[in-house]
């Protein structure tokens, strides 16, 4: 595919980065949710399928708490907390490296 030689393996990367986004603010946001279960991506596993046109279904995990609550929740907030922040810094970090190569494409097209 021609998106794939102009960004490689990053378009795929931020897609993945962004699901993964979603679960962990659900899992935030149900912290308190009686019998929630917290859910994860294999990012490895979940890039590897998206690469092959696939679902990022068969990545989805669910957490082993190392102290579940008395009502079934198994969200850690702290934990929760932060591997969003891990996963919003490495976001941020594909999608600049996006950003610059568009910049790249635009100026080559401009003939700069």
């Amino acid at each position: 595919m021609a998106e794939d030689s102009l960004f490689g393996i990053h378009a795929a990367a931020l897609s993945v980065r962004s699901q993964r986004m979603g679960l962990l603010a659900s899992n935030i946001a149900n912290a308190s949710t009686p019998g929630f279960k917290a859910r994860d991506l294999d990012f490895q596993t979940a890039l590897s399928s998206a690469e092959a046109g696939g679902s990022t279904d068969t990545a989805l995990r669910y957490r082993n708490p190392s102290a579940p609550s008395l009502d079934g929740n198994t969200v850690e907030l702290s934990s929760e907390q932060t591997a969003f922040a891990e996963n919003a810094v490495q976001y941020q970090t594909t999608l600049s490296f996006l950003n610059g190569r568009i910049g790249q494409i635009t100026r080559a097209l401009k003939g700069e």
